[in-house]
């Protein structure tokens, strides 16, 4: 088999732990505490729900660093084997949880031996010719769209005929399989243990991200980004059920515009990463970041869910682009030995705004109007934009260099 066909064959494989895995974790999500109840908590479900969806965040800011250096170690493609066959025995174990408590380890767990995303793009960003690394990473970022998209869905047209607990079981199944294809299918070409120095620590590869101020102002913007997009998560259904007034009419409109923003990002992400291998990729990510900022802005404006769905697809256009054109150029500022502990770490860092997103949300929709709450995270999605304009001018004529000890 030729390199070229090796490393599409690869791409093709980890498109589909993409989608799965990230299939599998977005149908939890919204309906866990919905799960809750069936295991015969009513009192406190939303506290239990609420720390159950918070733990794999802080779990895998903890871990994926070190998972990442130990993919530099070993081999990435054993990143993704080890990520895939994880979080299938973590979702057949959700399966027969039968307590709160149990799911809330079972999700901290979820966090720690998890990660697909992150070991595919550091296996991508090794494994793919660097001329085709852009497109190799929109069409990863293009299955995290599809997969979020496809997850609520299928758990919202099958939960009622098969039940949660088997859908998860299903989940995990699929993903056992696909660990087991992915162990014989990968092929990281080029990759020889004796060219394979010793890895840096994650110390020192984070001060090298953070000393080259292009790396450093998109890991920033990225978190920006996260902190825009799941800021909005507290205040958009309520935004939407204050527009339409009936709750069934909420519930229905919030899917439709869930729906349209996943499906825009789908269709949107490949070709954002073919403009990253061929043009600028700070003004890939000033526009898009740009573009986000006013979709969110405005829908603070509008009074009709229907002028939702075009501002919602234009949000999904552009997010599409962020953090696949931060792990971009993760992968280009860091060496060919440290590229697994370089996109841990950025990684690692992102789920700050994952975290600080909701709790800031959460906290300003208490105060302020759910108008301003919008206007306020669109301004995020701005501020990223102008802190990658305002260093690349500089970093531009810095030479790449890899981490060395």
């Amino acid at each position: 088999m030729s390199g070229i066909s090796n490393w599409k064959r690869s791409l093709r494989l980890l498109w589909g732990g993409h989608f799965l895995s990230i299939a599998s974790l977005t149908a939890i999500a919204p309906f866990l505490p919905m799960y809750m109840e069936e295991m015969g908590e009513r009192e406190d479900v939303l506290l239990w729900s609420g720390l159950a969806l918070a733990a794999p965040a802080l779990s895998y800011a903890l871990t994926a660093p070190l998972w990442g250096k130990l993919g530099d170690r070993i081999g990435r493609k054993w990143m993704v084997v080890r990520a895939l066959l994880g979080l299938s025995v973590v979702l057949i174990a959700m399966g027969f949880a039968q307590t709160p408590a149990q799911m809330l380890l079972l999700r901290l767990l979820q966090g720690m031996f998890g990660g697909v995303v992150d070991a595919g793009a550091a296996f991508a960003g090794g494994a793919v010719p660097e001329n085709k690394r852009g497109k190799a990473l929109g069409k990863l970022e293009g299955a995290v769209a599809a997969g979020s998209f496809a997850g609520p869905l299928i758990i919202g047209l099958f939960w009622g005929l098969v039940g949660f607990n088997t859908l998860l079981l299903l989940f995990g199944v699929l993903l056992l399989a696909w660990s087991i294809i992915a162990a014989f299918g990968l092929n990281e070409g080029g990759r020889k243990r004796e060219n394979i120095t010793k890895p840096a620590g994650v110390l020192v590869v984070l001060r090298h991200l953070f000393a080259d101020r292009r790396c450093s102002a998109f890991i920033i913007a990225g978190i920006c980004a996260n902190i825009g997009a799941y800021g909005l998560v507290s205040v958009f259904a309520p935004h939407v059920k204050q527009m339409v007034g009936d709750s069934g009419r909420a519930a229905m409109w919030i899917g439709v515009l869930q729906g349209v923003t996943w499906a825009a990002s789908w269709a949107a992400a490949s070709w954002w990463g073919r403009r990253n291998d061929t043009a600028s990729v700070e003004r890939n990510f000033a526009w898009a970041a740009a573009l986000c900022c006013a979709a969110v802005m405005l829908q603070a404006a509008v009074s009709r869910p229907e002028w939702l769905v075009a501002l919602r697809l234009l949000q999904g256009f552009g997010f599409s682009a962020l953090l696949q054109s931060v792990f971009f150029v993760v992968c280009r500022t860091s060496s060919a030995d440290n590229r697994g502990t370089s996109i841990g770490s950025a990684s690692s860092l992102l789920v700050i705004g994952q975290i600080v997103g909701p709790l800031t949300g959460g906290l300003v929709a208490g105060w302020f109007s759910p108008a301003f709450v919008f206007i306020q995270f669109g301004a995020f999605f701005g501020l990223g934009a102008l802190m990658v304009l305002a260093a690349s001018r500089a970093a531009l004529d810095l030479p790449v260099k890899g981490v060395s000890r």
